[in-house]
Parts: structure tokens; sequence; C-alpha cells
């Protein structure tokens, strides 16, 4: 009896529409939920590429009213969550539609769990903490790689601690999600390689981690694929919309993999980092990814290696030391590929941090996930290797 419950698996997704244009369906979709008022979140970059144009067009054309926020940062604050909750309730709003990078996606998702519960987000750190439905959520990514627009995550800065919290819970899988490639036409190359590099890393994470299992294997797998054999040629090839759809359908898998697996060290550790030093969480990944890998190989060589041939290295007559070198290589090689040669130090992280991040980062549910029990101490020496 205990065997075959071990063996049960579930998976979350929100309904996805996916491809070019399909942005300009937001207000049909809002329409579907009865909406009268949305509220839109968004940032300034993202009203400045157009995108929120777009959705506000759409939104009339269905005759839907609206109230548009952007005071979002680029890793989302708890006050600015607070702030979307009281003004989703002061203009009588019934749907939330975000669209943007992780920021406002994250962001949109707070301000739903505030609105449903009407308490501090700060009380829903941790895993399945929520209680009550969230209003309709709709998501539009903008960017190839956070994947909050499918997950069950949502990533929230407390500025006062310098740390990020994480929520997990399915209640917050968006209800529809759009995901269309012609959104990341505006990202700058650095963008670009920020959230590819955060894609590869979930489906990495995803392909290793305990919860892992044959509903997002194939996902990881077909993300990491895609991601690598893609990447470098679409920062190159910045208005070739075939190369986008490719890294975009690699980041919606990539999703779709980690939400249901989770993830490990790479994003604990990127977690902890990004609220100390308010960096763009893909660059915090990039630096600790090879470092994370080597740390956990041995815990799990036989999907390592699979990992590895995923990429294209010839593994045959090599041991698994050998293999993780190569891996090792070929994940630094791709990150100087797309302009990467960051270390911890640069940042001006120094050894008299590590500490607190390690302490954060043991606080992280994503570290449970990871395939190598790790101790405060691992966690240290791997920061330690990163600097």
């Amino acid at each position: 009896m205990s065997q075959s419950l071990s063996q049960l698996r579930k998976f979350v997704s929100p309904e996805i529409i996916f491809g070019a244009g399909c942005r300009h369906n937001v207000g049909n979709c809002a329409k579907t939920f009865g909406a009268r008022k949305v509220l839109v979140v968004s940032d300034p970059g993202v009203i400045a590429a157009g995108w929120v144009a777009d959705v506000e067009a759409s939104l009339q054309a269905q005759g839907i009213d609206y109230f548009l926020y952007s005071d979002v940062s680029p890793n989302p604050r708890v006050e600015e969550v607070m702030l979307g909750a009281e003004l989703y309730r002061e203009n009588h709003c019934d749907v939330i539609v975000a669209v943007g990078g992780g920021s406002p996606m994250d962001c949109g998702k707070g301000i739903g769990i505030v609105v449903a519960h009407g308490r501090s987000i700060l009380e829903f750190e941790g895993v399945d903490t929520i209680r009550v439905p969230s209003p309709p959520l709709i998501l539009i990514p903008t960017t190839a790689g956070t994947s909050a627009d499918v997950s069950q995550f949502v990533i929230i800065s407390n500025q006062q601690e310098r740390m990020k919290f994480s929520i997990v819970s399915k209640a917050v899988v968006p209800d529809v999600s759009l995901i269309d490639p012609e959104t990341t036409l505006s990202m700058d190359p650095f963008l670009s390689a920020c959230t590819g590099i955060d894609a590869l890393v979930h489906a990495i994470e995803a392909f290793v981690s305990t919860g892992h299992g044959p509903l997002t294997d194939p996902h990881a797998l077909e993300a990491m694929r895609l991601i690598n054999g893609n990447l470098v040629q679409m920062i190159a090839n910045p208005g070739d919309i075939a190369l986008r759809e490719k890294i975009m359908l690699g980041s919606m898998q990539a999703g779709l993999a980690f939400s249901n697996a989770i993830l490990g060290a790479v994003h604990a550790m990127s977690h902890s980092l990004g609220g100390f030093l308010d960096l763009p969480h893909g660059l915090c990944n990039a630096v600790l990814v090879e470092h994370v890998v080597a740390f956990n190989y041995n815990s799990a060589p036989d999907r390592f290696k699979v990992i590895a041939e995923t990429f294209g290295i010839d593994c045959r007559g090599l041991n698994h030391r050998q293999i993780c070198g190569r891996l090792v290589e070929h994940l630094i090689a791709l990150k100087h590929a797309i302009g990467f040669h960051e270390t911890l130090g640069l940042h001006g992280v120094s050894t008299a941090d590590i500490p607190f991040l390690s302490q954060h980062a043991m606080h992280d549910p994503c570290i449970l996930t990871n395939p190598r029990e790790s101790s405060q101490r691992d966690v240290e020496v791997v920061y330690g290797e990163a600097l």
C-alpha cells in the first residue's frame, strides 16, 4: 500500500495559450471570468515597450474597465504588493491581469493573496499557507525565463530585512497564461541572458530535484535542449521570432517542470543573494550554477549524466568525475557566450556576508528538494567558491 502511495504524482498548470500575438486575447479571457473592472499590474519598462497599451486596447474592445498599477520594482516589495491590494479594493476590481517579467507577475499574484485574505503578504511565507482562493488571475509574460506565469511560486522582497521570501501554493498558479513570444522582442541582451539562464537553471534543478518524476522530467529535458540549443543565437539575432518562440517554449516547459518538481540549492542561494543585494535573479543564478552542479553531482550522477548528454556532451568512455568536469566547463562556456563573467566579489559580496546569506538560504523551501542534503556549512563553502 505505502509503496504505491509514494508513487502518486500531481501536476498543476494554468490554462496556457501559446503563440505570437496571443496577448491580444486578454479581453476575451477577462470576459469569461465576468470581469467588470480589471487591475492591470505592470512596470514602467513594460509600459514603455508598448505591451500594456495592447492589453488596454483588448480590454476596451470588450467594454471592460481597468485600473493600471505600475509601481513595481525589479524585485517586487512587500509595500508594493500591499499598495496594489489597496488600489484593487478602492477601485472595486474583480480580476487581476499582470503584464511583464517575473516582478509584475509575482506582484500580481501577491496582490491576489492579500485581497482574498485581507492580511499582510508577510503572513503567507512558506508552503501551502493560503486558505482563500484569489481573484481570477491572467498573466502575460514579457521575458523568456522566470516562468512565474505557470508556476506555484511567488517571490517577494522584504527590504527591511534585506531578504526575499517564497510563497509556494497551487493557489497562486494563474488561471490563464497568455505566452506570446512577440513580447520578448523588447528584452535587451542582458535581460535575455538573465532570464535565459534562469530558465536553464529551472530545468536543471527540476530534473535532479528530489521531487522530480515522470510528469516533470520530459518538460525539464526538452527545456534544456531548447534553451541550450538556441539561447546564444537568440541573443545574437534579437529580431528572429522563430528563435524567440523556441526560447519562450523552453522557458514555459522549464516552468512546468520546476513548479511541480520544485528546485534546489541554486535557487535557495540565489533568493538569499537577490534579497541581500537587490540584484537581478538570473544574474544570481548565473554566478552560482556551476558551483552548485559540482557540489550536487555525486548525489545524482546518473541524472547529471543525462543532463550532460542533453547538452550534447559526448560521455562515452568517461567516468563520472570527468563528466562532471565537462558539464561544469560547458555551463561556464555558455555563460561566457551570453556575456556573463561575474563573480560574487564583483558585486560587493565579502566573506563576512556569507554566514548571513547561508542562514537565509537554509530557510528557503527550495533547499528541501536539493539532491544533496546540505548543512549551513556546505552552503557557506559553495558561496565561498563563487566569490
